[in-house]
């Protein structure tokens, strides 16, 4: 029976295979993307890829563990309240919606006790019949439909990592503002606005965009905003985007020069875009993006 144990450990845009002895130390690891076996002191090599053989697929690089870039330096150097990395898309969102279940939760066992104001002991509880059920106000509440745009945004530039991209999602702003997502990547930096439309035409009047049939908003001067002030914190050009999530028809015409429009489906199509950044500068941006100090004064 074999001394080392593999685990696979996805994260931060990377999946591994992690070769470890059975007190948990960690021997090696199997980085699937690079096609790289890092081998550390504890383990042999031959032991190493007897243990990973039967995951590894085609050619693979063995040897010591890459020297760290100073990006890397920078990201070990983060307290986990300071780095923004594992901030889910629609974070803010989320806070919102699990403060509300919390309060209609405790309004509800009050109600349940009869201890709402204006009942009295014992007695049928007045205007409990005016909470809607859980799942009922859940579906109504259109911060769901926000919430559910930024996840279908946030997983498809969470895709682009592939290509080469960095990505951070839900940056809190001074003010309670936040910017929906940040991707880094050859392209250059973009400042992603989620515009939640499911089966609902969107019509763009630059800065004003209707979706359906409610009043015009300026999203267009928000994304245009967020941008600006994710230039200032990274003291790089970033241009902002809005992305349209299911529309079933998007009309901009004529088309805002500085603010790429997209429908959430256009956005695997920005792997295909380079030119601006060297792989240095986005892990050097991604660094410092995703210090939550880096925000503090924009």
């Amino acid at each position: 029976m074999s001394r080392l144990r593999v685990t696979p450990m996805r994260g931060q845009g990377r999946d591994r295979l992690y070769v470890t002895l059975r007190d948990g130390t960690t021997v090696a690891w199997y980085d699937k993307d690079t096609g790289r076996v890092s081998v550390l002191s504890g383990a042999g090599r031959e032991e190493v890829l007897s243990a990973l053989a039967p995951y590894l697929a085609g050619e693979v690089t063995v040897g010591p563990p890459r020297v760290p870039t100073p990006a890397d330096l920078d990201r070990l150097s983060l307290h986990p309240d300071d780095d923004l990395a594992p901030n889910r898309p629609g974070e803010g969102v989320h806070a919102e919606l699990d403060a509300l279940r919390d309060a209609r939760g405790d309004a509800l066992g009050d109600a349940g006790s009869g201890r709402l104001s204006g009942s009295s002991g014992g007695g049928r509880v007045s205007g409990a019949s005016s909470f809607l059920p859980r799942r009922r106000w859940e579906r109504q509440d259109p911060r769901q439909a926000e919430l559910l745009a930024q996840e279908t945004v946030g997983d498809r530039l969470d895709r682009l990592e592939d290509a080469g991209w960095r990505v951070l999602h839900s940056i809190p702003l001074p003010g309670a503002a936040r910017i929906d997502h940040l991707a880094i990547g050859p392209a250059g930096v973009l400042a992603v606005r989620t515009l939640p439309a499911r089966k609902r035409r969107v019509a763009v009047a630059d800065p004003m965009v209707r979706v359906g049939r409610a009043a015009p908003v300026p999203h267009l001067r928000w994304a245009r905003r967020a941008a600006e002030r994710a230039s200032r914190a990274l003291a790089a050009e970033v241009r902002p985007v809005l992305a349209v999530v299911e529309p079933v028809r998007l009309d901009a015409v004529p088309t805002p020069r500085d603010v790429r429009i997209l429908r959430d489906s256009e956005i695997a199509a920005l792997a295909s875009l380079g030119g601006v950044l060297k792989p240095a500068d986005i892990e050097s941006l991604y660094a410092t993006a995703r210090d939550r100090h880096s925000w503090l004064l924009v």
